[in-house]
């Protein structure tokens, strides 16, 4: 969509933030594109931190870089007093290869940016920029929080850990809690612009679950003489999903998918132990806690029925990631303004991926949004999915995810 599709009648604030961001954008593609072409995994994310604080360089920003990790806190002081504002751009990458032909295509082996982690940097280090050129707008601080480790490293945890939100007073001594947090997520499921959330689950929590059935080895051809595992794994396995369906409330909904069955070594042994690992998706922490009691007792009950062993490991992901309603409403508004009340869409129903902002969201009201990020002349069904290796963002899209990081906190943040 154009900057003059969007409204019959402009905000001067949002129009001139938009043209300030457009004007950003040549600067924003090639941190973007750096990024993209040297990704980095996990916690410990070196040469974005580098690239990060150099684009940083020269803003009245004072930067903490955090030593548990390699994420980067960086605060802007209003000219006014009053609350902090959290935004947040996540920086890390993903084990996989990249099959894009992109000329800036990774240059890491099995390393690629496939979830748009590099384009969240980039944004945000521009609002930074933006916001920067207008601290008279603004009453209070805003906290740029550049995190490593979102793709199952619990990075936004630690940052935590080491104190994230414990800001000291403002320079005149006044207090300025952390008193609202905002994100975006680039996706290939909307087209380049459009913006989408909701209210309440927005997305899901993500537990590991293991089961360990342990039988008694033996000879193919004499299973009598044998406590065989593997069909009582696969037992285990069709049982889960009737305990989700039977059990579950479909209005609350559960995913519990087995992606790994491990047994054997050979055609004419009978095993002694069959392993199952799988993931389990829920959008509130009743039904969390309801499945993972559920798989315990379904995959022990089928396991001694069978005269088998059982044991079963359910390791803590992500929280549920849940918006605070009135945020998720600031959002939608300030989407709607931004982008255009056409591009703006409400989620229906959570997401079933999973977010380490939830860890945020579980301290501060906040709200996630999700960016569209695929040419308005392609179909974002048929386009490659994020985390696919053949993904691609529009990088226009990063002119409205600069003009909304910025003008949420312009907003939240406007002089009485």
């Amino acid at each position: 969509m154009s900057d003059h599709d969007r409204t019959s009648d402009p905000d001067p604030q949002i129009e001139s933030v938009r043209q300030q961001s457009r004007d950003l954008l040549e600067d924003t593609v090639a941190l973007r594109r750096a990024l993209h072409e040297w990704p980095e995994l996990g916690n410990d994310l070196p040469i974005t931190r580098d690239r990060v604080l150099e684009s940083l360089e020269g803003l009245p920003l004072d930067v903490t870089s955090h030593e548990t990790t390699s994420g980067i806190v960086a605060i802007l002081e209003g000219s006014k007093p009053g609350p902090t504002m959290l935004l947040r751009g996540d920086m890390d990458a993903l084990p996989m290869p990249e099959d894009t032909g992109l000329e800036y295509a990774s240059r890491v082996d099995n390393c690629m940016h496939a979830c748009g982690h590099d384009t969240h940097t980039a944004m945000l280090s521009s609002a930074a920029r933006v916001l920067s050129s207008r601290r008279d707008d603004l009453a209070g601080r805003v906290l740029f929080m550049f995190q490593p480790g979102e793709e199952g490293h619990h990075g936004a945890r630690f940052m935590l850990e080491e104190g994230l939100l414990d800001v000291p007073a403002r320079s005149d001594g006044s207090p300025s809690p952390v008193d609202a947090a905002f994100a975006l997520h680039i996706t290939s499921s909307l087209p380049t612009g459009w913006v989408s959330t909701r209210g309440g689950p927005v997305m899901a929590s993500a537990d590991t679950v293991s089961v360990r059935v342990i039988g008694r080895g033996g000879h193919a051809s004499e299973p009598h003489r044998a406590v065989d595992p593997i069909p009582v794994a696969c037992e285990i396995v069709t049982a889960l999903q009737t305990m989700v369906t039977r059990s579950i409330d479909v209005f609350d909904p559960a995913v519990v998918t087995i992606g790994r069955i491990t047994a054997g070594t050979t055609n004419n042994v009978i095993p002694e132990v069959a392993e199952i690992e799988g993931t389990i998706r829920t959008t509130s922490e009743r039904t969390r806690a309801k499945v993972h009691d559920g798989i315990r007792r379904v995959a022990e009950g089928v396991a001694a029925a069978h005269d088998c062993d059982c044991d079963v490991e359910v390791v803590l992901g992500y929280p549920v990631t849940s918006n605070d309603d009135r945020m998720a409403e600031f959002a939608l508004g300030l989407a709607a303004d931004v982008a255009g009340h056409d591009s703006v869409v409400r989620l229906p129903n959570p997401v079933m991926g999973a977010e380490d902002f939830s860890y945020v969201l579980q301290n501060v009201p906040g709200a996630m949004a999700f960016l569209g990020g695929t040419p308005l002349e392609r179909n974002p069904a048929t386009a490659a999915p994020n985390h696919s290796n053949r993904v691609t963002f529009d990088e226009e899209a990063m002119v409205t995810g600069t003009a909304l990081y910025a003008t949420a906190a312009l907003r939240h943040l406007a002089p009485a």
